[in-house]
């Protein structure tokens, strides 16, 4: 078990790594298939730098953790993806539902599942 858990939690730090890279390389795309725009300068500069840096973080650290068999870099990328399904959540809550909404959430639902359980099952360096 330990081994799917492993595997699963390297793919899904990799998965987030390619995001991160594409809003380097591509910030207004990528960012659309999000529903995010830029207007200007700074706002560019923040899909690069934001994004960039919390899905290369988790990622990054996710993947770390899945080579080395450590759950203890697996805690910043489960924080990570907590509070930001609870930031969709509060959204919800004052700003209503909207289906497109639902992706998103699911795919920080099941990273929060495998980062818990990555953190709990993997060995300590």
């Amino acid at each position: 078990m330990e081994t799917i858990v492993r595997a699963l939690v390297g793919l899904s730090g990799l998965f987030f790594v390619v995001l991160a890279i594409a809003f380097l390389l591509d910030p207004t795309g990528t960012a659309s298939n999000l529903g995010i725009g830029a207007m200007a300068a700074l706002g560019h500069a923040t899909l690069r730098g934001d994004f960039f840096a919390f899905f290369g973080t988790a990622g990054g650290l996710a993947v770390l953790g899945a080579i080395q068999n450590d759950g203890r870099h697996l805690m910043a990328p489960l924080l990570l993806m907590a509070l930001a399904l609870a930031g969709r959540l509060i959204t919800i809550g004052l700003n209503g539902f909207d289906s497109s909404m639902v992706p998103p959430m699911v795919v920080e639902a099941i990273a929060i599942v495998l980062f818990a359980l990555g953190s709990r099952s993997f060995g300590k360096a």
